[in-house]
Parts: C-alpha cells; structure tokens; sequence
C-alpha cells in the first residue's frame, strides 16, 4: 500500500506517520470541500465536446459550439466543455458539460484525443480530453451555465475560435473522415 500512493518509510518515518503528514496537507475550505495544497504545481484538467451534424439531404456537416459566457474568451465562440470534477470520471464530466452548456442529453461520446500545448489556456497549464460523437437528428438546444448561447455552425463557416478549439476540431473531422 505504501508504495501504490508513493510513500516510502525513510529515515525511521512509519507509514502511518507519513500518512498523517499527508492528510495535514488537506484542509477543508469554507464550503466542506477538500482543499489539497501541493509543494509543486500541477495541471488542469478539461474536457471539450465537438458534436456534428449530418444532414442526411445535403450530406453536409455543423458542429455544435456554444458562446462563451465568461472570461477567458467571453463572447467568442468554444466547443461545449469544462473542467473535470475530483470526483467524476472524464467521460461524465463530458457529458455532464454538453448537458449543461447545450441541454443534450443521453449523446454516445467517443473519446477523440488529448490536447496539452502548454500554452493552450491562459488561465493556467490546462490538459484537454476531446470527445466527439455524430448525429443525424437536429436536437433542440438550450444554453446554460457559463454559455450564453449554443448553436449549430456550418463546418466551412466557423466563426474564430476561442483556445484551440479549431485543432480540436480539424483532428474530429479527422476522426470521423468528414
């Protein structure tokens, strides 16, 4: 156990004591949440969702993106997404995200790739975990959360894209040969 969580009884340290060294380390903020505080920095981690459309008449493709509500980036066009909770695996934070920024619901998502430019969000060192899925059938929208609006965007005439979000986009038409 001691070597799973990287704990090493050097210098006559019991387990136990390092694990009561480590538990000091938390404290609980003001709304009962742990607060974890580290003597090295660490990333962040988010998830972004690129959702097509086909229209089955045309055989043209959108992609669902959402205006951004909040700074960085506010009032520019990103693909639904957010940060992972501690507690949630990456694919429900993808879909919890899509549910809260979109209204969509019940969408299958296939993790597509990471996206780990160190510079790739300016609040901090961000690690993205893109998932993509296809529909076929144009489901009713409604924005919520940080967005202010969720629309479906024809591929060919993408508004300017906040993060990265167009790499995104470009490696899920990729994926999907489109």
């Amino acid at each position: 156990l001691a070597q799973q969580f990287g704990l090493h009884s050097t210098l006559g340290k019991s387990v136990a004591t390092e694990i009561s060294t480590i538990t000091q380390r938390t404290t609980m903020s003001n709304s009962n949440r742990p607060k974890f505080t580290y003597d090295y920095p660490r990333m962040l981690v988010t998830v972004d969702v690129v959702a097509f459309l086909k229209d089955a008449n045309s055989e043209s493709y959108k992609v669902l993106l959402i205006e951004r509500g909040n700074e960085p980036f506010k009032n520019s066009y990103a693909l639904p997404g957010g940060f992972s909770e501690m507690h949630e695996r990456l694919i429900d934070a993808a879909q919890r995200e899509l549910l809260e920024e979109t209204g969509l619901k019940s969408v299958h998502l296939t993790q597509l790739q990471a996206f780990d430019t160190p510079n790739r969000d300016p609040r901090d060192r961000n690690i993205a975990i893109a998932f993509t899925t296809m529909l076929t059938d144009q489901p009713m929208l409604k924005a919520g959360d940080d967005a202010a609006s969720a629309d479906w965007f024809p591929i060919e005439q993408l508004p300017p894209l906040a993060f990265d979000h167009a790499e995104i986009i470009c490696a899920a038409k990729n994926f999907w040969k489109i």
